[in-house]
């Protein structure tokens, strides 16, 4: 039941193969968190990811983004293996090439919305009139062109969750991973971020993996797989 790879690896731009992760308990008893789960993701396709808390969802998704390590197994991200990278290649390649959405938008409070869009490109120390045109697009195409020069306090949790997902999307990347993007919006304001990031993805060919405790929202993604006991089922 941990498998779920489809084969069109020509298109393939995310790929899970058999990944576990394991921890250590205080105990020194192994903890099992993943079991075996392979998936495989085409360009433009997108998948939503459920199960109950503690099941190991966010834990698969920092995998996914290379922001933690498989205890076994290997993901490969349009070709590339990216653990596989030495420390500082693997942050490049996580900034340009994987875009995250949160739960909590994590926006800079004392940063405009603007500056906060921008700050992926801060990481290579550049960010000119290119990319400030570039963001100040994205915020015209998440509604929010009158709303650049605010603060986050400014805004309302919609508002700094639509900044959140033009920050994301700011470098093109080919993976937008989400971990309960609309866990704290109510339902109308969770339709409308939701409809938004799965348009941006869609009009992208970006790949879209959200871990979601919402049936409503994981039934707007093409695939829906469930986290059981460490394994992915349909």
């Amino acid at each position: 039941m941990g498998c779920n790879v489809r084969h069109n690896m020509d298109m393939t731009l995310l790929v899970a193969k058999e990944v576990s992760k394991s921890f250590t308990t205080a105990a020194e008893v192994p903890l099992a968190v993943l079991v075996n789960v392979s998936l495989a993701l085409s360009r433009g396709e997108n998948l939503a990811i459920m199960g109950p808390s503690g099941s190991g969802k966010s834990t698969l998704l920092s995998i996914l983004g290379t922001l933690d390590s498989p205890s076994e197994g290997t993901v490969e991200i349009d070709g590339v293996n990216p653990f596989e990278l030495p420390e500082p290649e693997l942050a490049a390649f996580r900034s340009q090439h994987i875009g995250f959405v949160f739960q909590d938008h994590h926006l800079l409070p004392q940063c405009t919305v603007l500056e906060n869009v921008l700050i992926p490109f801060l990481a290579d120390g550049k960010a000119g009139g290119e990319e400030v045109g570039q963001a100040e697009r994205l915020l015209k195409r998440v509604g929010l062109a009158d709303r650049s020069l605010h603060r986050p306090a400014q805004l309302s949790g919609g508002e700094r969750q639509r900044v959140a997902i033009a920050r994301a999307m700011i470098r093109n990347p080919k993976i937008l991973l989400a971990d309960e993007p609309t866990g704290n919006l109510d339902q109308s304001t969770a339709d409308s971020v939701s409809e938004l990031l799965i348009e941006l993805q869609q009009e992208s060919a970006a790949v879209l993996v959200v871990v979601t405790h919402s049936s409503l929202l994981a039934a707007k993604l093409q695939r829906r797989l469930v986290l059981e006991q460490g394994q992915l089922v349909a």
